[in-house]
């Protein structure tokens, strides 16, 4: 049986969020990467055969896909407390999620803001703070510097029109020279309390693997794995099979005896 998709647009403090719901069972939320929607997750899970285990929440984060941004501005920490209060209105309490890039470090955020909610957390492409390369890549993102193809594929997934696009680059341009909405010290990551699987590509050209180590230390209950030859989102394309069978298994694991 195929399982229902419940398109929804949820109005949260002004803003209006888009999100899919699909399945039963316990709730995983799947938080994409900067500049993607939640669609992207097709290409890494069935979702179908996903639904069947458990209770979807798949959004479109803020300024991205079909949600709106009315404030204009954007920071990764302002995304946290979106996706907190979608929960609320959706009634969940606890949860788990996987987040890829912007995504997760959006969990981390979250992970820390309520440490309780959270059950345990996939992390793929994730980072304490932005390193000095990922920083001149970030520089980059100008609209000018743009191909027609680039253009094309961000239209296809962002439907509020160019301004929207736009935003999008200049907020990416901003991370560059961002220093306090991405800065997660080790006592602060010794708060979190969800299970962590940290995912990270030995050859992502933005995260170099030294911060994931970091994240590894600091983090109490978390485990490292290291894709080799992996890049930035280490996901899709022919690593996606591995990735979500490692993925489902960390997640489904008993919990550890007390």
């Amino acid at each position: 049986m195929n399982a229902t998709k419940d398109l929804r647009t949820v109005t949260l403090d002004g803003l209006r969020m888009h999100c899919t719901l699909m399945g039963e069972g316990p709730p995983l939320v799947l938080l994409h990467g900067f500049t993607g929607t939640g669609a992207d997750w097709v290409h890494v899970f069935d979702l179908e055969v996903l639904a069947r285990r458990y209770r979807l929440i798949i959004p479109d984060l803020r300024g991205h896909g079909r949600t709106d941004n009315p404030s204009e501005d954007f920071t990764t920490r302002q995304c946290g407390v979106d996706v907190l209060a979608l929960l609320d209105s959706l009634g969940i309490e606890r949860f788990r999620a996987i987040g890829m890039s912007l995504g997760g470090n959006t969990l981390l955020h979250l992970a820390t803001r309520a440490p309780g909610r959270l059950e345990r957390m996939v992390l793929v492409s994730s980072t304490p703070y932005y390193p000095a390369q990922a920083r001149r890549i970030m520089a980059t993102f100008t609209e000018e510097s743009r191909t027609e193809a680039e253009w094309a594929d961000m239209r296809s997934k962002h439907v509020h029109g160019d301004a929207q696009i736009r935003a999008l680059w200049r907020h990416g341009r901003g991370f560059a020279d961002s220093f306090d909405d991405m800065n997660f010290t080790p006592p602060l990551l010794g708060t979190v309390r969800a299970r962590t699987l940290l995912v990270q590509g030995d050859q992502d050209p933005l995260y170099p693997l030294e911060l994931s180590v970091e994240l590894y230390r600091a983090i109490p209950a978390s485990r490292l794995w290291v894709v080799p030859g992996g890049g930035h989102g280490p996901i899709f394309g022919e690593q996606h099979e591995d990735f979500a069978r490692t993925a489902l298994a960390f997640l489904e694991e008993p919990a550890p005896a007390s």
